[in-house]
C-alpha cells in the first residue's frame, strides 16, 4: 500500500480543466463578492461567502491530492491566496495526508483531524468547557463555535511547535502570511471592507460552512471501514465539497479527481456501503436534522478497542 505521504506523487498525466476552470470561476467570484461589498445586504454576503471560501477549501484539498497538473509548485500557486486566514496550506497537506492512514482515522493522539479527546483528557477539564466542547459536538455548536475553538486550539498548537524550534511549521506560517495578506489588501485597499467584517461575513461562515462537511465525516468505532461516511448530498452541496461527501469513496481512491468520484460511487456503491456497514447518510438535510442540536457522539474518544490497549476500559 502506497504511503499516504506520497499520495500526492502520482499526478495526471494531462492538466484537468474541470479543476483549473474552478478555480478561475471561484476566485473571479470571490473578487466580485467582495467588489460589491457595499451593494449587497449581510444575509447576501454571508451565505455567498461561505460557499465559496468552502469552495476554495475543497479546492485546496483537491490540489494537495497532486491536482490538476503534474507541477506540484504550479498546483499550490493555483489555490494559494487563502479567504478563510486560519490555516495554511502547507500546514494542510502535510497534516491531511497523515489523515489518510486510514487504521488511525479518529485516533485523537494519530489523526490529526480528530475531534476527539482521549479519556483523561477530557476528565481533566473543567466542567464550563466541557459544556463548551459538547455544544461544539452539535451540527449548531460546530458551525457558530467550531471556527473560533478550531482557530485556538490549532494555531496554539502550531505556534507552541514553532516556539520549540520546528523549522517546517515555521515556514509554513512564513507562506500563510502573504497568502493572507493578499486577500485582506483587496478586501481593505481596494473593495474598503473593514477587517472586522471580513472576518465576520467572509471568514467565519466561510470556515462554518467547511465544518458542515467535517462534522460526520468520520465515527469512532472498532471497524475501519464503518468509521468513513457516505452523503449522497444534493449538486450545489456536492460541488461545494467537490464531491467529498462522498467521503468513503475518496479515501478507498484518494487520487481519483473530484469530477470522477460520482461515476466511481455508482459503480461501486453497493460494495462501498457494504464496507462501511450502511454509514449513509442521505443528504446533509438528514444531518441537520439530526445532530443541529444534538451531540453526534462523546467527546472523550468511544473507541472500546483503542480503550483496551490504553488499559482504560
Amino acid at each position: 500500500m502506497q504511503h499516504p505521504t506520497e499520495i500526492a506523487a502520482d499526478r495526471p498525466a494531462q492538466i484537468e480543466w474541470p479543476t483549473v476552470i474552478l478555480i478561475l470561476l471561484t476566485y473571479g467570484a470571490m473578487a466580485t463578492l467582495m467588489w460589491f461589498y457595499y451593494a449587497l445586504p449581510f444575509w447576501v454576503i454571508m451565505p455567498l461567502a461561505g460557499y465559496l471560501i468552502a469552495l476554495h477549501g475543497s479546492l485546496q484539498h483537491e490540489v494537495l491530492h497532486g491536482h490538476p497538473t503534474r507541477n506540484a509548485a504550479l498546483n499550490e500557486l493555483l489555490v494559494a491566496i487563502n479567504f478563510s486566514l486560519n490555516f495554511p496550506y502547507r500546514r494542510y497537506r502535510k497534516l491531511h495526508l497523515i489523515h489518510h492512514n486510514d487504521e488511525n482515522l479518529t485516533d485523537p493522539m494519530l489523526d490529526p483531524e480528530s475531534y476527539y479527546l482521549l479519556p483523561e483528557e477530557w476528565a481533566k477539564l473543567p466542567a464550563p468547557l466541557k459544556q463548551l466542547y459538547t455544544i461544539n459536538n452539535t451540527l449548531a455548536g460546530r458551525m457558530i463555535l467550531g471556527p473560533i475553538i478550531g482557530t485556538i486550539r490549532f494555531w496554539s498548537s502550531e505556534f507552541m511547535a514553532i516556539a520549540k524550534g520546528d523549522m517546517g511549521v515555521a515556514k509554513a506560517w512564513a507562506w500563510h502570511i502573504p497568502a493572507c495578506a493578499m486577500t485582506l489588501a483587496y478586501a481593505y485597499f481596494i473593495c474598503g471592507i473593514p477587517l472586522w467584517a471580513y472576518l465576520v461575513m467572509f471568514a467565519w461562515p466561510g470556515i462554518a460552512f467547511s465544518l458542515v462537511r467535517s462534522f460526520c465525516e468520520h465515527q469512532a468505532v472498532e471497524d475501519l471501514g464503518e468509521r468513513t461516511i457516505v452523503v449522497e448530498s444534493s449538486a450545489p452541496l456536492s460541488l461545494m465539497f467537490l464531491n467529498n461527501n462522498l467521503h468513503l469513496p475518496h479515501h478507498v481512491q484518494p487520487r481519483l479527481a473530484w469530477y470522477k468520484l460520482p461515476a466511481y460511487y455508482r459503480a461501486e456503491r453497493e460494495a462501498l456501503l457494504q464496507k462501511n456497514h450502511g454509514y449513509l447518510m442521505h443528504g446533509y438535510r438528514e444531518i441537520f436534522r439530526k445532530y443541529f442540536f444534538k451531540p453526534k457522539e462523546p467527546v472523550a474518544y468511544p473507541n472500546p478497542e483503542y480503550l483496551r490497549s490504553l488499559g482504560l476500559n
